[in-house]
């Protein structure tokens, strides 16, 4: 079994927001491809009144509009890969989302430590810690414990246009 850890860029500013996400450090001899993309948050009001939801291409994007970072992963080799690390740092035009998934793993501190946001804090200038919110996270992190050959996968987070 392989072990392997990558870090995932998904957008330099929110100009480059329609554009896919690119590998920063992806290990040139790993069998797991990569491939990440940015999708608007489209709610759609049908004839009848109801409402549904689609992902499209980003156009014309300001604050407050909803975006989703996606990676799609997949095993190319042919043994499974394990402990796999995908990073993906936040872009400054964007927070986290509130409707993220609290169990995700994020970083506030620049990529330097993680863990749940809920356990999280930020330190004041005047040397108190305050919670951390969505607003201060500048990094998110799936740690994948096996890829089997063949194998897989999207990974997503929600964020928001500052």
């Amino acid at each position: 079994m392989k072990t392997l850890t990558t870090l995932m860029f998904t957008a330099a500013a929110a100009a480059a927001l329609a554009m896919p996400a690119l590998p920063l450090a992806a290990q040139t001899s790993s069998p797991i491809a990569l491939n990440g993309d940015v999708k608007a948050v489209k709610v759609i009001v049908e004839a009848d009144g109801k409402e549904r939801t689609e992902l499209v291409e980003p156009t014309a994007i300001v604050p407050g509009d909803r975006l989703v970072f996606g990676t799609d992963y997949a095993n190319k080799g042919g043994e499974a890969v394990t402990n796999f690390v995908v990073t993906n740092p936040l872009p400054a035009a964007v927070r986290l989302a509130p409707d993220a998934d609290a169990t995700l793993e994020v970083s506030v501190d620049g990529g330097k430590s993680f863990g749940a946001l809920a356990a999280l804090t930020i330190a004041n200038p005047d040397g108190t810690t305050r919670p951390a919110t969505h607003a201060d996270v500048t990094h998110v992190r799936w740690v994948l414990a096996s890829i089997d050959p063949g194998a897989s996968g999207r990974l997503t987070y929600p964020a928001i246009i500052r």
